[in-house]
């Protein structure tokens, strides 16, 4: 009898068209890559070379070196529009990572209504920024529901004009963003509780350590990653902040609320200083690179740690 043996397996030979059909994702995302590179860096790489002239959005211009970035820098006026950018991003920063930190301790775990009250808290981040800050407009201005409010309550020699004032107005600006803001970060800190061992808490405790000794030795240090994008994403929203401002004081009074967004768009597009404006807008790209590298220097992993 004779035995039959199998066929061994042969491997298929490359085809000549296979190297093509490897690189065939390539081609399904470079018409995205493309636009990518189109919309947000052939537009920033132009924006940057009409920071150096005289253009005035139509018709033709010349080179005019640094004039436009002197003219800056001599200017108090916009000195003082620095400052509130920096003010409103110092701001939304401390101010949403604490208040994001603390509603997302508290609502963690035990609470039977927590994931309403984390809705709740979300919400605002999911509205419209301009939406919104018309809707606080009418909590703000002088016949408004805040001085309503305090007059119920005799406490009228508080009322004032708070988006008129300039005393008031740039933090009525900075109460509204981080309202709005606090939710995201909130959400980013749920995110790092929920990977923290719950292992490591009982044995803290075992250890007799209290409430405050568990947050900074242990959850704490767990969250650096979630406080890094926390951080990072309010210092970035509160650098571009542009729609409340808009909305609740125009910049106003006397400028006491303009941000460098604000002031750009003003130059480049309503009075037609698009190379001004091109240069207020570099000087904008700078400022949040710098905090970038800096928030990245400050909270990055140390060896030890």
């Amino acid at each position: 009898m004779q035995r039959r043996t199998r066929p061994r397996a042969t491997t298929p030979e490359p085809r000549a068209g296979r190297p093509l059909i490897a690189f065939g994702r390539w081609w399904w995302a470079g018409p995205a890559l493309l636009a990518v590179l189109l919309v947000q860096y052939a537009a920033t790489l132009a924006g940057t070379f009409f920071a150096f002239t005289d253009y005035s959005g139509v018709g033709t211009f010349t080179l005019t070196g640094l004039d436009n970035f002197v003219a800056i820098f001599q200017d108090p006026s916009v000195l003082g529009v620095i400052g509130n950018t920096l003010l409103y991003a110092v701001a939304q920063m401390v101010g949403t990572t604490i208040l994001g930190l603390a509603f997302a301790l508290a609502l963690h775990r035990g609470l039977k209504s927590r994931y309403v009250l984390r809705a709740i808290v979300f919400l605002p981040i999911a509205l419209s920024p301009l939406a919104v800050s018309y809707v606080w407009k009418f909590v703000f201005e002088y016949d408004g529901l805040l001085n309503q409010a305090l007059g119920a309550l005799g406490l009228e020699q508080f009322q004032r004009t708070w988006l008129g004032d300039p005393e008031t107005a740039i933090w009525t600006v900075v109460t509204v963003i981080i309202w709005q803001g606090v939710g995201i970060s909130m959400v980013i800190f749920l995110a790092g509780l929920s990977r923290i061992p719950a292992e490591l808490e009982e044995a803290a405790s075992l250890d007799r350590a209290n409430l405050w000794q568990r947050f900074r030795y242990v959850t704490l240090p767990a969250l650096r990653p979630s406080v890094t994008v926390a951080t990072m994403l309010s210092l970035i929203f509160g650098l571009r902040l542009f729609d409340p401002i808009l909305a609740l004081t125009g910049g106003g009074p006397v400028s006491s609320s303009k941000n460098l967004a604000l002031l750009v768009y003003e130059q480049a597009f309503t009075q037609g200083n698009f190379g001004y404006g091109a240069a207020l807008s570099l000087i904008l790209t700078v400022i949040i690179l710098i905090f970038a590298i800096i928030q990245q220097l400050i909270t990055r992993e140390r060896p030890g740690d």
